[in-house]
């Protein structure tokens, strides 16, 4: 009733309208958050990638193979300065049991930014080790550098081409370079 009663004043008028609008400008959508690279800071990550993709291999002979690979997937980021929540991810490969693997990948996120990486390891094998050095990006990435590495699982039997496979213990760093460093741009993670 009180409410009421100061409404049909000037005063009391305003306080309402002050106060249905701050309730309005709280109740609208989350603010996004902002995940700037710091120029110079390392910035810690870790996370889950469950790829699959396709392979061809060729039999050396003497227990020896050669292939190529292309796996794709969503990886998500975890930690607290985690360059982004997630990314589609790409890799093309190649792997020899004699020699290792070798291999290159970008890691795109929801604006578009790409972050590139060379990778290699003993092999796309189950439990191998695998180790990237990221060398590269675009947008709020330029001048990205950083390492990272990750045990590979396969998650079933090769059945001729396909390939299917899960990244365990993903760990990794990244930094951008104070001369190249992008302003911060707002993300969607607060949703």
């Amino acid at each position: 009733m009180s409410l009421l009663r100061e409404s049909t004043s000037p005063h009391g008028l305003l306080r309402i309208i002050v106060l249905v609008t701050l309730l309005a400008s709280g109740c609208g959508e989350p603010e996004q958050a902002t995940t700037a690279m710091i120029p110079g800071e390392r910035q810690p990550f870790s996370g889950n990638w469950s790829p699959n993709g396709t392979q061809q291999v060729l039999d050396l002979g003497a227990g020896r193979r050669a292939g190529v690979f292309r796996l794709s997937g969503s990886l998500m980021l975890t930690g607290k300065q985690r360059l982004a929540r997630a990314f589609g991810a790409e890799v093309i490969g190649f792997s020899d049991t004699a020699s290792g693997l070798l291999a290159r990948s970008v890691w795109t996120d929801e604006h578009g930014d790409r972050v590139f990486s060379e990778l290699r390891g003993e092999g796309i094998g189950p439990g191998r080790r695998i180790e990237g050095s990221i060398i590269g990006g675009t947008g709020r990435y330029a001048g990205i550098r950083g390492e990272y590495r990750f045990d590979w699982q396969r998650l079933s039997p090769v059945e001729g081409d396909e390939l299917a496979g899960r990244v365990v213990g993903l760990q990794g760093w990244a930094q951008v370079d104070r001369s190249e460093a992008v302003s911060p741009v707002k993300t969607g993670e607060g949703k």
